[in-house]
């Protein structure tokens, strides 16, 4: 990855933003989307959308909406008390095991506050009690105050919290952060659009930055509704099951570094799909291809609900270790998502059609 687009990654994940706090990397987002997008703002809700438009000579340009969720999953303060310790619930699925010990960023009014995540040491745990999880609501959030009124200096009731952890690589092409999960799909939003913005086809794009994913997909709704359009690609991770104990039969082969991954299923468009894996041939991307039965899981499945509906397809990262402080991807899978999504864009023309039973979702079907 060059040097560039490596730097905003980092700020991009660095930067703390659980659903419905997602302001500070939204910020670094459109930042980066200004310095090339045709048009770049944000909604209500928390999206931040970056539009290219269409080749000069394209008439009826169709639409599409390149979705990646911007939020991760995090904390929200529920309770302080009369000692000074912090008490928390989930934004997201958290796998409450994960969260024990963990350093947090507290996202105070007045500026970060960070605390650790206590529990009663195993040495004083009943036996029965070290043969279990431990759950989140038995732990609490330790930031050195006094009592409740030295906390409250510092942070209020409502304050959101991610654990405190920064982008680091492993090789030159594996990276863990906390925020992965889906930093990433709104990373490939955008560079996509980069890609467009530079050798434009007869589509005119929307990258967006969605908000509220892990917790209401109101940002997906928001969005489509919105732009109303024609064809609407969710960016997310998926699960790699390059590991010890995957689950290959339900996930099938997924490697990280393997190349990004369509999804097909339910909700899902065939003539996407099939333009999709038609774009990575013809660049000579390699992908797998995941089922997804009843649902994504992704932005997507809120998408096709929207308004009068949408051609939607999804395209994954290959992720080990989801929602966790050190979820694991490829750089390159990340890089040719983007080529292989700007491929796709670039064979639409105003004649394609994603009905069901249509052969022309593109110039080159």
């Amino acid at each position: 990855m060059e040097p560039h687009a490596y730097d905003f990654l980092r700020r991009l994940l660095d930067a703390p933003g659980p659903s419905g706090y997602e302001h500070a990397p939204a910020q670094v987002w459109r930042e980066e989307a200004a310095t090339f997008a045709d048009e770049v703002t944000h909604d209500v809700v928390g999206n931040s959308i970056a539009r290219i438009g269409a080749r000069e000579d394209a008439k009826d340009a169709p639409r599409v909406l390149l979705a990646g969720h911007i939020d991760e999953i995090g904390f929200v303060v529920s309770h302080i008390d009369k000692e000074g310790f912090l008490w928390v619930s989930p934004l997201g699925g958290w796998d409450d095991q994960i969260v024990v010990g963990q350093r947090l960023r507290i996202l105070g009014g007045d500026g970060d506050v960070l605390g650790v995540i206590g529990k009663k040491a195993a040495h004083l745990l009943k036996e029965e009690d070290r043969r279990r999880p431990t759950r989140l609501d038995e732990m609490w959030i330790d930031i050195g105050a006094k009592d409740r009124a030295d906390a409250a200096r510092r942070v209020t009731v409502g304050d959101p919290a991610v654990i405190d952890s920064r982008l680091i690589e492993l090789t030159d092409d594996i990276c863990v952060a906390r925020s992965i999960d889906n930093r990433v799909g709104a990373f490939v939003a955008l560079e996509a659009a980069r890609l467009i913005s530079e050798n434009r086809g007869q589509a005119e794009v929307y990258a967006v930055a969605t908000a509220q994913e892990e917790t209401t997909f109101g940002g997906a709704y928001t969005a489509s509704f919105t732009i109303r359009p024609h064809v609407a690609i969710a960016i997310d991770v998926t699960h790699a099951t390059d590991y010890p104990g995957a689950n290959k039969k339900g996930d099938h082969e997924v490697e990280v570094g393997g190349g990004p991954v369509l999804g097909r299923g339910a909700t899902i468009n065939d003539g996407v799909f099939r333009g999709l894996r038609h774009a990575a041939s013809e660049l000579g991307i390699e992908i797998a291809i995941q089922a997804n039965g009843r649902s994504s899981g992704t932005d997507a499945d809120a998408m096709i609900h929207s308004g009068q509906g949408t051609a939607t397809g999804v395209v994954s990262i290959p992720n080990r270790y989801m929602h966790s402080p050190n979820e694991m991807v490829s750089l390159s899978d990340i890089q040719n998502a983007a080529k292989l999504i700007a491929g796709f864009i670039r064979d639409l023309t105003p004649e394609s059609d994603f009905r069901p039973g249509s052969h022309n979702w593109g110039k080159s079907a």
